[in-house]
């Protein structure tokens, strides 16, 4: 259970389960629980570093909010192995994972979603001695697809480009016909100047999808490379606070050691509401069990 310096209960799971490492829950428990013993209660007090950050979490935990845990450590068990898996449970692991990738993705953290996604790909690789009826393969096939076309967009966001291509060439081998691919492999054979090539996949993009505008804009951007003309720029925007905060999201807060100074001074401040939050949270537990 986790609770705001203003006493607003914005955690509760009774029966949360995660694997060490694999950045499913925040910094905060992931260092936390590791020093725990089993059957330990345990209050975890954070700041925003370790918690959600800068861009906090809408619309319950604002910018750079420190939190305080009341964590117990119920079971301790060795990482699921997936070769015991049923094929569902495969499937809705790997759902789990493509759907944290896509949480990281809409706060602008490629890298951490990039990590999910692969995650969930590496589950969904079943051993070839494993019979699959026609369902189940076709299942699998398309979860296969959502999570490399996803694993593409965060590429592209990094400027990985020869990742990208083989993404979407992977999706392309099970779906020829997938307008994302062929979207996003145009796209790249543009930046790199294969202005042929890229040509005749965003004409088959088109194609399948006529009515996308993301697909129209590339294709004329690539018109006015061809032709040698300046692309067209859009006037500067100014940065809303929030998105300017954005821009050091792909930082590890682990290695940020210049911020050392910051950090200490705003622990200070919260070390010193600390006994004031553990007695509101004590407060809070017990109007719950009333």
């Amino acid at each position: 259970m986790g609770i705001l310096e203003d006493g607003s209960l914005v955690e509760k799971d009774p029966k949360l389960c995660f694997v060490l490492d694999d950045g499913d829950v925040i910094q905060a428990l992931e260092l936390g629980v590791r020093s725990m013993q089993l059957g330990e209660m345990a209050f975890l007090l954070t700041n925003g570093l370790y918690a959600f950050g800068l861009l906090g979490r809408d619309p319950d935990i604002p910018s750079d909010a420190s939190l305080i845990y009341n964590v117990t450590l119920i079971k301790v068990r060795d990482k699921p192995s997936l070769g015991v898996l049923t094929t569902s449970d495969r499937i809705s692991l790997a759902n789990q994972k493509r759907e944290c990738g896509n949480f990281h993705f809409e706060r602008e953290e490629y890298r951490s979603a990039m990590h999910s996604y692969s995650q969930a790909l590496s589950i969904l690789i079943l051993p070839t001695a494993e019979p699959l009826s026609s369902e189940e393969d076709e299942e699998i096939r398309e979860h296969r697809i959502k999570c490399l076309n996803n694993l593409a967009a965060a590429q592209l966001k990094l400027h990985h480009y020869d990742d990208v291509i083989n993404s979407c060439n992977a999706v392309l081998e099970m779906d020829t016909d997938n307008a994302k691919a062929l979207y996003r492999k145009g796209k790249v054979l543009s930046e790199r100047g294969h202005y042929e090539e890229a040509m005749s996949v965003l004409k088959r993009a088109l194609k399948l999808e006529p009515t996308t505008k993301a697909i129209h804009a590339e294709l004329s951007k690539l018109v006015r490379r061809q032709k040698g003309q300046p692309e067209i720029t859009k006037s500067p925007v100014r940065l809303k606070p929030k998105a300017h905060l954005k821009l050091r999201d792909d930082l590890n807060p682990l290695k940020r050691h210049s911020t050392k100074q910051r950090v200490t001074y705003k622990m200070l401040l919260i070390g010193a509401l600390a006994t004031a939050l553990l007695g509101l949270l004590a407060a809070f537990i017990l109007k719950l069990d009333r």
